[in-house]
């Protein structure tokens, strides 16, 4: 059970909640290994009982949307690691969630493929219009987005809201400054 203000929810109404309004996408793209790359973007649906004729357009859909119609029943073996992180992406969006937790989503993979993973991340999300939280280490990655948080031991150390319009590159200098800014303004904080 989880309380959150006067909300109590219980496990049964927190896994309908994560699983109707919550994607994920991991580093390690979490496939499942014996499944084609349909079948395991389709997980979502199966888990909630839904009937392939039920979601078979979504599925093909989702298919195109990451540029894998082509691979559909292809195995994550047989698969790039940017191939299985599309599947993983079509997986966390097959149902259209408001949020969508990426963790190291390009971790992974080679700056060529983990550069058309976040472009693929940034597009869906204006398209879709799904919120998309990223954890990550990698400036450029953290460039793609709307807004950065910077924590250090935990904590919100500071904010910064990135210019609409400017180059990846142009963002991504900026935000090394403002994140050398940031921890040297904690550290002198610290030390005083």
């Amino acid at each position: 059970m989880v309380v959150v203000g006067s909300l109590i929810w219980v496990d049964d109404e927190l896994t309908l909640l994560r699983r109707s309004s919550i994607g994920m996408i991991f580093q390690a793209y979490n496939l499942i290994p014996v499944l084609t790359a349909a079948e395991n973007i389709a997980v979502p649906a199966v888990v909630g009982n839904q009937r392939e004729r039920d979601y078979a357009g979504r599925l093909a859909e989702s298919l195109e949307m990451v540029g894998l119609a082509e691979h559909r029943d292809k195995l994550p073996s047989q698969l790039s690691g940017g191939q299985q992180q599309r599947v993983a992406i079509a997986r966390a969006l097959f149902n259209r969630p408001p949020v969508v937790l990426a963790d190291e989503p390009t971790g992974n993979l080679d700056s060529e493929a983990g550069g058309e993973v976040l472009a693929l991340l940034r597009g869906l999300a204006d398209q879709l219009g799904n919120a998309v939280v990223m954890v990550t280490h990698d400036p450029r990655a953290a460039a793609v987005g709307d807004a950065v948080v910077l924590l250090r031991d935990g904590l919100v150390a500071g904010r910064l809201a990135l210019e609409k319009g400017a180059t990846v590159e142009s963002r991504a200098g900026s935000l090394a400054g403002w994140v050398a800014d940031v921890q040297t303004a904690t550290t002198s904080r610290a030390d005083a």
